[in-house]
């Protein structure tokens, strides 16, 4: 089946007795018990689980070819919830380049629990090898990374990793699985910011976890949403599943239009770089073609000069909204630096562009004419 129709038909039954072609939202916390204390009806606090949540998790696991999936209430508490799954001592090694907010639960909420962490070049096959420790438990991978996108061999990272018996984690958010299905190129586990394409309308904060195998590692990232509660509401994953139907038209239209901005953008005096992975000047376009069926719809631009070239840009346009996030039918436009604080790894002169579903043409006037106020 082809994702098109898994998109559309995984996770839309019809609803038994009312017959509804959409289905309902159940909004009940709590769900009755047989005499015998059993649940016969498969649920029993929503905590734990919920109609609309069990139906966003088949679909979500189908969309990435994996064996089980897992909501949450963020994608930041589903990548927590990863590394709380490991034990004190234990080592994950990540991008140098990671999301911030990555990089931040690494550090500042898990380094005092005491997981380890190191943050390397993961182009650099041979840096990844040399970081691995005894203690090594997991790569953490994302790829395009965010904002600079760069690009990781999923599967020479896999390689590496289940060699050293660690496995392997990537965050496909910014590719979807559209573009790109990484268990079926060694991964283990995919992490997805739900809140981005997959919802796709900038309302949903969700997040989610898929499994290759429904392993002892899945059953304890399951335990520890259920007693910790990091949940989604029922709406939320209505609200996904809704959105879920359209994304692979929106991702691959969105994609389309970043190709022609970023050739557009390339060719423009006042841009210092252009970061993305279609351009065939990019650094990582090889390893993204073969691992991707196209190059997604993010991408970042250095302007020439400094943070105030890069702001008065972002203050220019008119079509492009100053806001933060990505995947959306707007267009977004964000000085990324500035939003990351002082352990930013993002250059001053750098703007992350997220392309929405606006005609091309429209957004290309829309940077040329913000571009003539530098």
């Amino acid at each position: 089946m082809k994702i098109e129709t898994k998109a559309v038909h995984i996770g839309h039954n019809i609803e038994p007795g009312s017959r509804d072609v959409t289905p309902a939202i159940h909004l009940s916390t709590t769900f009755q018990k047989a005499d015998d204390g059993s649940t016969p009806g498969g649920y029993l606090y929503s905590r734990a689980n919920n109609p609309n949540r069990a139906t966003l998790e088949t679909a979500l696991a189908a969309l990435e070819e994996g064996a089980a999936a897992i909501a949450f209430s963020s994608g930041n508490a589903a990548a927590a919830a990863v590394f709380q799954a490991l034990a004190p001592g234990d080592h994950v090694l990540a991008g140098e380049d990671v999301f911030y907010g990555t990089a931040m639960l690494l550090n500042d909420l898990l380094k005092p629990w005491g997981l380890k962490s190191t943050l390397v070049d993961m182009a650099d096959l041979q840096a990844v090898e040399r970081a691995i420790t005894p203690d090594t438990r997991l790569i953490w991978l994302e790829t395009p990374s965010n904002p600079l996108l760069h690009v990781t061999d999923i599967r020479a990272i896999s390689a590496i990793a289940h060699k050293a018996n660690a496995m392997v984690a990537c965050d496909n958010t910014w590719a979807t699985p559209l573009l790109q299905l990484p268990l079926q190129l060694g991964a283990d586990v995919v992490m997805h910011s739900v809140t981005k394409y997959l919802s796709g309308h900038t309302d949903v904060l969700s997040g989610a976890l898929i499994f290759k195998q429904e392993n002892d590692f899945y059953t304890k990232v399951r335990s520890i949403q259920t007693s910790a509660g990091a949940v989604p509401s029922p709406f939320e994953c209505w609200l996904t599943l809704r959105g879920l139907q359209t994304f692979p038209y929106r991702v691959r239209a969105q994609s389309q239009t970043a190709q022609h901005v970023a050739e557009f953008l390339s060719q423009q005096p006042e841009i210092e770089s252009v970061h993305y992975p279609g351009l065939p000047s990019h650094p990582g376009h090889q390893i993204a073609a073969s691992q991707m069926s196209g190059f997604g719809g993010m991408l970042s631009i250095q302007v020439k000069g400094g943070r105030a070239e890069a702001m008065k840009l972002a203050a220019s346009v008119r079509l492009f909204t100053h806001a933060t996030s990505l995947g959306g039918p707007h267009s977004l436009i964000e000085h990324r630096a500035s939003v990351e604080g002082v352990n930013t790894r993002s250059p001053e002169n750098l703007l992350r562009l997220s392309i929405g579903l606006e005609h091309v043409d429209d957004l290309i006037e829309d940077l040329e004419q913000a571009l003539k106020n530098l």
